[in-house]
Parts: C-alpha cells; structure tokens; sequence
C-alpha cells in the first residue's frame, strides 16, 4: 500500500513539474521522458494489434476476398474525383505522420485523398517463389510469415514499419544487395489503380515501360494496390564475421573486394571515424556453433551497433551465429543509432533489462508528436540521409561526407545496380556496383547549414553519377534533380496516362524548394 501510494506521489509531482514547465519544453528539452512514458507503452500496443489482425486475416484466408472488394472501393473513388471535375490532384489518404520519412507531407491537406486500406500479405506461392502483398503491409510482417514456413526475401530492408509501397514507390535496400539489387529489383509484377480508374498489372515483358517507371516514382504514377516479390528459401542463422580495419585507404579497399565476392551472401560497413571502421561478411547457414550463437534481437541485448563497435575497440576479428530474423533486423531497436539521441540511457543494461521489450518507440508516432518547434531543430541540427554512389568513388565520398556534415557512424550498404530502364541506372550500358552510404545523426562539422551543407553534399553525389534516396530532405532545384535522376521514361509514361492532371511531379512532391 505504502509503494502505492509514493507512486502515486511521484506521478502527481511529475505532473505538476510538467504543467510548470510547460508540455512543449518537456517534449522539446526532457523528450525521453515523454517517450517512455506515453510513446513506448502506444508502440506495443500498436505492434500487438497489427500482429494479431495480420494473424487472424491470413490464417482466414479472407485477404484475397477482401483485396479485390478494396481495389474497387479505390477505382470507385478515383472515378468519382474525375466525376467531380479532377480539380486537385490526387494522392494516398494514409496520414503523413504514419510514413517512416521524417519528412512532412503538406500536400495531403490539398489533394484529393483515396483512401487505400491495403495492409495484407494475400498469397505464398512456394512453387513460382514469389509472394503477394498488398502496399501497407510492413517487413515485420513478412518476415514473421515467411521465415516461418522457411523462406525470405532476396533484399529485406531494415526497419520493421518500412513498407511495401515505400519501398516499391522510393526505394530499399539491405546487405544482400551486392547480388539481387534494390528492393525493385527483386519484384517481379506490379498492380496499379491508374488515373483513369483503371486496373493495371505491369511485369518485365507485360506494360514494361510502367513496369520500370514505377520505382522512385513516389506514387505519381497511379496507386500501387499489389505487389509481387521472389522470395528464397531461408536458413536459420546467419554466420556473420566482425573485422575491423583502419585507414581510410585500407577500409575502402576491404569493403570493396568483399562487396565483389558474391560467395557472402550479406556485406555491410559501419564507419566510426575517418579512419576506423568495422566490415561485416555473413552466409546463411543451417548449422551453428553453440557457443557463438548470439540471438542479438532480444530486447535486453546490447544494440547491434554498440555491439559492432566492441570488436573495434578491442582491435580483434570475432564471428558469431546470429538467428536469420534477429540479422534482418538488427538495426530495428535503436533505429540504426538514432534512439541515442531520443533516449540518451537507451542501450544502458539496467533499461533494456526493465524497458528493452517496448523499443523501439513507432517513428509514425515520434512524428506525430514532434510539433514544429522539434522539426524545425531537427532539420537545422539533424541529418537522415541515404546517398547512393558507384564502388569507384568511395573514398572520395567518404570524405565528402566529413567535410560537409562529419556525422559518424556512416552506414555502408553495397548494391548492384543493373543497367535498366527507370530513373535510376548506372551511367553506362553494364551493371555496376554502388554503396549506399547512409548518415543519421547530428552533425558535428562546424560549419554545417542544413540547406547550404547538403546543397554541397548533393551536388558532389550529381558529380560522380550517384542519387539520393528520397525519403529524406532534398534541396535541389528542378533543373539539378532532373540531373540526377533520367526523367525520359517517367516523363513519357505521365504524358501517356494522363498523370499530369492527376498526380504531381515527383520533384514537387519531395523537394524542399517545390513543396509549400
């Protein structure tokens, strides 16, 4: 009785505390208390229910019935807009604070919203290896379905909210990318609800031009209601191997002939300095070595890239058996390194003990609760970005990277890319090897400007035939981004199904200068 009620004294203290403070500056300056307590708790309950209802619908198997009733409900709509005159353009009715992009989408509150409630995987068809899944549905999803009757995906990026229709719509990657590509590139068909209220599906040899227009279009196209995507079969464990290497020549180097050998199924570099870093090489593997299984998804488990750095540290090599789904999604619970700035204590033994169960908080609702004053820091003060430039010049961008925003650890995720239609292809007529060399954090450069530092950083990607991800600030102008990105198809494939008056260019979509 007596712990009771000193609990219920400590609330009420807190809740005076808060009320003198003011609610902005508890969030703006004390967030972390605001996190566990409100946002941490709303997460599990969020992942509980999409869980059960994923359950629940596939073991049904009422998802197909369902889909084709809400692909009509999407063709009704669209046909009612161009009934009601096109007026505005269209776009998804999905919230913009539920989108894992930090970006704001001001847009939603002047088009026209279809509302597309499609969140499910319809069908695994272990014979064609490909799955059906609808755009909303998430990589926690699949991989909790399909690592449990023995198969995953080809290219299976981090994040467990990271969806469908994101990835298809921007893009995705992750470490087994050095053999099967970007996430597009392991889809195999497409179905779209276009412009005209029309049902269309597009593969490689059926409506090939929209097949390969699709990705980075970011939904100005028409709406992605379904996708077909190759699956492989899984094993249980991944043997991974931890080596460190110093010297920016010597790390540039190493990371390069392992991203060449496709013998590793799974390459990645995590850069803690300039001159520090350790590369990960890693196979499936049915076997393992008790001793050195480390099940590093468990809630009370160091976060992955603390753990990584240990091996820097003490300046060994070291391999270990990590389970298939605690790899894919080894960066989930402290959301790469970004939960060190949120919940500074985070990876402390005693919290993830107590509280390592409900992390990571949902990026929707860390979103949804920022408020301006937060966005407007984190864009002068914070850096997400993803640039994707050929092997050839990794060094040189490593350095670009330090000298205009200098935010460690840098992520390295290396990724073939096939000399294919679409706004994204190497310069050439060959497939070539790029990075993805990924930056999270605040940036310590001393003269960093988020506008004129990442204008700097993006025209030094234009210079060397690289590209930005688009899920993250971008500040070019139309002339620059149409530099970046070939336009030809995209452009063609707007005019031919009448986009213009239903959808925005991409550019005016996700760039700064465009958007209002």
């Amino acid at each position: 009785m007596d712990s009771v009620v000193y609990l219920g004294g400590l609330v009420v203290l807190f809740l005076l505390w808060v009320k003198v403070k003011g609610l902005e500056y508890v969030i703006i300056h004390q967030r972390w208390i605001f996190v566990c307590l409100f946002l941490l708790p709303l997460s599990v309950i969020f992942d509980i229910y999409y869980y059960l209802r994923a359950w629940v619908i596939f073991n049904m198997c009422s998802a197909p019935k369902l889909h084709d009733q809400r692909v009509r409900d999407i063709q009704r709509q669209v046909l009612e807009w161009k009934k009601e005159g096109s007026k505005t353009y269209m776009c998804t009715g999905r919230p913009g604070w539920l989108t894992v992009s930090l970006r704001v989408g001001k847009y939603k509150k002047t088009h026209k919203n279809i509302m597309i409630n499609l969140m499910d995987i319809l069908e695994v068809d272990t014979k064609r290896q490909v799955v059906r899944v609808e755009p909303l549905a998430n990589m926690g999803q699949v991989t909790a379905l399909l690592n449990s009757i023995g198969w995953t995906l080809p290219v299976l990026p981090e994040l467990d909210d990271l969806t469908v229709g994101g990835l298809v719509m921007g893009t995705g990657i992750e470490s087994s990318s050095h053999i099967y590509g970007l996430f597009q590139h392991i889809c195999v068909a497409y179905e779209l609800v276009l412009a005209d209220g029309s049902l269309v599906r597009c593969t490689a040899e059926e409506n090939s031009e929209l097949f390969y227009a699709v990705p980075w279009s970011c939904g100005t196209l028409g709406f992605l209601v379904a996708a077909e995507i190759r699956i492989i079969p899984a094993r249980r464990y991944v043997r991974l191997r931890y080596e460190p290497v110093s010297g920016l020549e010597k790390i540039c180097q190493k990371f390069s002939s392992e991203s060449a050998n496709k013998k590793n199924q799974f390459v990645e570099g995590l850069v803690y300095s300039r001159d520090q870093a350790v590369i990960m090489t890693g196979v499936m593997t049915e076997e393992a070595e008790s001793d050195k299984i480390n099940s590093i998804g468990h809630y009370y488990k160091p976060w992955f890239y603390k753990h990584v750095e240990s091996y820097l540290r003490a300046n060994r090599s070291g391999v270990e058996y990590i389970p298939l789904r605690h790899y894919y999604h080894r960066h989930t619970r402290s959301i790469f390194w970004e939960l060190q700035d949120i919940i500074p204590f985070g990876n402390h033994p005693a919290f993830r003990y107590l509280f390592g169960w409900m992390v990571p908080p949902k990026i929707s609702l860390l979103k949804l609760t920022q408020g301006e004053t937060i966005r407007k820091l984190y864009e002068q003060h914070h850096v997400v970005q993803d640039m994707l430039v050929p092997m050839k010049h990794l060094e040189q961008s490593i350095s670009a990277f330090h000298n205009d925003i200098n935010v460690y650890p840098l992520w390295l995720c290396p990724f073939v890319l096939p000399s294919q239609p679409g706004m994204v292809h190497p310069k050439g007529n060959e497939d070539e090897l790029y990075v993805d060399i990924g930056a999270y954090g605040e940036p310590s450069s001393k003269q960093f400007e988020a506008q004129a530092s990442m204008r700097q950083l993006e025209k030094f990607v234009r210079g060397v035939h690289g590209f930005q991800m688009l899920y993250a600030d971008v500040y070019m102008n139309r002339e620059e981004f149409w530099e970046m990105f070939d336009g030809s198809l995209y452009q063609k494939l707007r005019e031919q199904l009448n986009c213009k008056e239903a959808f925005p260019e991409v550019y005016d979509k996700i760039c700064k200068s465009a958007r209002h």
